[in-house]
């Protein structure tokens, strides 16, 4: 009991100022409804988490938030789409996440080769832009032998790389694709590298189009297993391959926000839901969605990410090009 109360006092402090900060950005987007909520929620985040909330006391709060608010909303939005909704994608969405996921992995290895990284630094670039960003380069780095300053170099970076393309890629798409939503939620989808940037990219153009993102997004989730086995085999030491595997057999083969998901999803494929359970389950969603967002802004350190230097910088550049250049080309191919 004592420990239960003293993990809540440890959290709320972080928790209450995402809350806050999403509210306020609630608030401002009714002013300025062209940015959205999700959006101003992350501006908001990375303000104040850069100048007046630096606070460690913070830390645990603010986690809690981004990641497991954010994997709760995940759960919900499975009440919000069916497998109907999933098979109007067809063949040509497998593969154009095969396709863009290989490309992106085999470029983000090969760059960071050439740039200077080494192997281990190279996969977790490669595996966190190719499927999830932060959760699966912590899926990865344990496997691969990282040490902890490559992870957080390789998580600051991807964070700030998918922060800049969520708040470009939508207009982009806009501007390329028209009223074509699922081939602007195909773009958002297959390159942004974390679900919060998915959902707040898409958010600034519309819920339609973050709910067809979001399908796009889990595909690639789905191979996180298959990308951390591939990478495991890659960095693994021969004295090492016993204990892999037998670690990787007491691990679900996939988070376990996205088998939340698929049964959601199941459910509300196979019975009738009714409209105030979806429009709850809608208005939740969103909050927990931009409450993460909020705190994803918060935990942001540009001043971190500016200290690794221009070499980093050069990387996440490449990377984000390139994924941006093949998704637009394989989107105008295949849709």
């Amino acid at each position: 009991m004592n420990f239960i109360l003293r993990y809540k006092k440890t959290i709320l402090p972080g928790l209450l100022l995402s809350i806050t900060v999403a509210a306020i950005a609630k608030l401002t987007a009714i002013l300025l409804p062209q940015l959205g909520g999700a959006t101003l929620a992350i501006l908001f985040g990375i303000f104040l988490g850069n100048t007046f909330f630096k606070q460690s006391f913070l830390q645990t709060g603010t986690k809690f938030a981004e990641s497991r608010l954010l994997e709760v909303s995940v759960v919900l939005l499975g009440m919000t789409v069916t497998f109907q909704t999933i098979a109007e994608m067809g063949l040509r969405g497998f593969l154009y996440i095969a396709f863009i996921m290989i490309g992106t992995i085999l470029f983000a290895y090969q760059i960071g080769q050439k740039i200077g990284f080494n192997q281990t630094t190279s996969l977790l670039m490669a595996g966190g832009n190719a499927v999830c960003g932060s959760s699966a380069i912590a899926s990865i780095a344990p496997n691969i032998h990282a040490k902890d300053e490559e992870k957080g170099q390789i998580i600051t970076l991807v964070n700030l790389l998918g922060t800049v393309m969520m708040l470009t890629l939508p207009f982009l798409g806009q501007a390329i694709f028209g009223d074509n939503i699922i081939a602007t939620s195909a773009l958002l989808g297959g390159t942004l590298q974390s679900v919060g940037q998915v959902v707040a990219g898409a958010s600034l153009l519309s819920e339609e189009i973050v709910q067809y993102a979001m399908l796009f997004k889990i595909m690639r989730i789905m191979c996180l297993a298959l990308v951390v086995y591939i990478f495991t085999k890659i960095a693994a030491k021969p004295s090492d391959s016993e204990k892999l595997v037998t670690s990787s057999k007491r691990k679900l083969p996939l988070p376990w926000y996205l088998i939340g998901f698929l049964i959601f999803c199941l459910l509300n494929s196979l019975l009738p839901i009714p409209n105030w359970v979806s429009t709850n389950v809608k208005f939740i969603s969103n909050w927990f969605e931009t409450t993460a967002l909020a705190a994803i802004g918060l935990r942001l350190n540009l001043m971190k990410f500016l200290q690794e230097g221009p070499r980093f910088i050069l990387y996440g550049a490449s990377v984000g090009l390139f994924q941006t250049i093949v998704a637009i080309v394989l989107i105008m191919l295949l849709f």
